[in-house]
């Protein structure tokens, strides 16, 4: 059984490593030594970013599990578990962490646009995968955080800290949109896979199941739904909940020019709950009630 721990604070993780505590909010610790016997379950209330420099752990979030490559990164945001479980290996873990309590981002720009930052909601899985300059570049930033933390605080340290802590997440956002371009062949049949499977969906499930969503396949495919929405707009240039729209509208005019089914019956067919929220789906997105384009597809 795993144990558990939680981070609720800056302190909590740096007392667990054994790091020094120079700022009661923002910390950056190294970590090389033995990984925790058997399964932990950590539980974070602060935002943590881990550059993890070997393998030696695997984690586990849910039934998905992933092997470590050498150099990549992974971030957590408060009310996230992580479970890691140990390996046999030779290899020593290595990481550096930077974490930081979102009480230190109050009142900033930062703070109120955390949210674009999506690669906080993937999962290990999802790591980012770093190459050779792209690992100086962010050992770079975090080498000036670093500095930042250990200098005698004064007016000018939060301010500076926060615009580095800003100037990493946009790189990790930058080479995300790297490994999803370098992993082209990869997302390109994910995307075939998904939509095959929205339509399948659509012809045998949709007045059971209800509408598709895009965490219904993210989860069918073992992706977050954030990884997964950024893989579909990278290969089609369109987001994956206007994707399912799309092929629920194109089913929906099929449906349509089938005069033996009432718009109702179109409805539940397509997994509405009820006809007037088919109709407003239906005069959004071409200008028509479902009864005016049937008339004008008559005419």
């Amino acid at each position: 059984m795993a144990s558990k721990i939680e981070y609720k604070s800056v302190r909590d993780f740096n007392e667990h490593f054994s790091f020094e505590t120079l700022h009661p909010l923002v910390s950056i610790g190294c970590y090389e030594g033995p990984p925790e016997d058997g399964g932990v379950e950590t539980y974070f209330g602060i935002y943590a970013v881990f550059l993890k420099e070997t393998k030696g752990c695997r984690m586990l979030y849910g039934l998905t599990e992933y092997d470590f490559d050498e150099m990549t990164i992974t971030a957590v945001a408060p009310g996230q578990k992580v479970t890691s479980v140990a390996v046999q290996s030779d290899v020593v873990p290595k990481w550096t962490a930077l974490v930081f309590h979102p009480e230190f981002l109050s009142r900033t720009s930062l703070g109120s646009k955390m949210s674009k930052y999506g690669f906080f909601g993937y999962t290990s899985n999802e790591a980012l995968h770093l190459s050779a300059s792209e690992v100086e570049i962010i050992k770079s930033v975090l080498a000036i955080i670093s500095q930042e933390i250990n200098h005698a605080i004064d007016r000018h340290s939060r301010a500076i800290i926060i615009s580095n802590i800003e100037v990493l997440l946009g790189y990790c956002q930058r080479f995300y949109g790297r490994q999803f371009i370098t992993r082209e062949e990869i997302n390109h049949a994910v995307v075939g896979r998904f939509e095959a499977a929205l339509h399948s969906y659509l012809e045998k499930d949709a007045e059971i199941k209800g509408l598709p969503t895009v965490a219904y396949f993210a989860d069918k495919f073992s992706l977050s739904p954030g990884y997964f929405g950024e893989l579909v707009k990278t290969e089609t240039g369109r987001t994956a909940k206007d994707f399912i729209s799309d092929k629920v509208l194109a089913f929906a005019c099929e449906l349509l020019s089938d005069m033996s089914l009432s718009v109702s019956q179109v409805a539940m067919k397509l997994g509405f709950d009820y006809p007037q929220h088919f109709n407003r789906f239906f005069k959004r997105h071409t200008g028509k009630t479902p009864k005016g384009f049937r008339l004008s597809a008559a005419g």
